[in-house]
């Protein structure tokens, strides 16, 4: 009976975060044309390009759990680039030019100096900072090549809310994007609550993190390339995609730990997760040189390698 009330709160915060992150997308490019706002401005003021993930890994720093908080920021890394972009190409063979493989490419030694952060198991409020201004780095480096603001996550479909613009107020969609926000908030107060209660050992905990919380929190990314392979596949969104990554290693655990410093007791359970998530986004850059695409071959390599990358990182 117990059992079943907690996998029913997972179900539950996950179904919150889910939604919660939709209706944050869907709402921000039309409430940030009625303010005559950039939706990339208005999506960083209000909750950043991957609001889910900060909001639970801020939770778990909130509510003591470091645990929870690197195996999010892992997990769903891991889960964004073999589950997302692997889907999105079975689908139909996804885009991976310029764009995108400058965001790759950008990310990972961001993602290589984030790790080395976190291999004491420890991320201080000073780390912290560092790890925010290596997100202002690499926004700016991108902006800079671009010259004109780069897609990160949810951002990346916003602008396609921007194709027409209707007579209702302001206030429903500035609501709806709250109403989001605030579902997230819930969602993840929820998911992290559960965790800590099913088990107060910073191993499990840890473990839950990396499978059940981290694939939760990037299940939002799923869907969304799963309907931009739908729908065209653009090169846009799968930047934004591939750009989440640098968003969670740097942005998502750095204001956790200026929030609260972050640390466990066993470095060693996040040696094996940290190198996981570098080589997982290796693989997809690897995959994709060739033809500057990732097939639907390719992507059936990466949904397979998804739970061996979780059985090794587990066992």
């Amino acid at each position: 009976m117990i059992i079943f009330v907690w996998i029913s709160l997972i179900v539950i915060g996950v179904w919150l975060i889910v939604w919660g992150a939709e209706t944050f997308a869907e709402n921000l490019g039309e409430a940030s044309v009625k303010l005559r706002v950039s939706s990339f401005a208005l999506a960083i003021l209000l909750a950043g390009a991957e609001p889910e993930e900060l909001a639970t890994t801020i939770t778990s720093t909130l509510r003591d759990a470091p645990a929870i908080a690197f195996g999010d920021v892992i997990g769903a890394n891991i889960a964004i680039f073999l589950v997302a972009l692997g889907i999105g190409a079975i689908i139909q063979p996804l885009p991976f030019g310029k764009k995108v493989m400058c965001y790759a490419l950008f990310g990972f030694p961001i993602g290589v100096m984030a790790v080395g952060f976190i291999w004491d198991g420890k991320v201080t409020r000073l780390e912290g900072v560092i790890l925010l201004l290596l997100y202002v780095v690499y926004l700016t480096t991108i902006w800079l090549v671009e010259k004109k603001p780069p897609a990160m996550g949810e951002t990346g479909v916003i602008e396609s809310a921007k194709t027409h613009q209707d007579k209702t107020p302001v206030s429903k969609e500035l609501l709806l994007v709250v109403a989001g926000l605030f579902a997230m908030m819930i969602g993840s107060i929820m998911l992290v609550e559960t965790v800590r209660n099913i088990s107060h050992i910073e191993e499990d905990q840890t473990m839950l993190a990396l499978t059940v919380v981290g694939f939760a929190t990037a299940f939002e990314l799923v869907i969304l390339c799963y309907s931009a392979a739908k729908q065209g596949a653009t090169e846009v969104v799968i930047a934004g995609v591939v750009g989440s990554f640098a968003y969670n290693i740097t942005m998502t655990l750095g204001a956790a730990a200026v929030i609260r410093p972050l640390s466990i007791t066993d470095a060693t359970l996040l040696h094996k997760p940290a190198i996981s998530m570098l080589l997982a986004l290796l693989l997809v850059i690897l995959l994709a040189l060739p033809k500057k695409q990732i097939t639907s071959f390719m992507g059936w390599l990466l949904v397979i390698s998804y739970p061996i990358f979780l059985l090794g990182m587990l066992i």
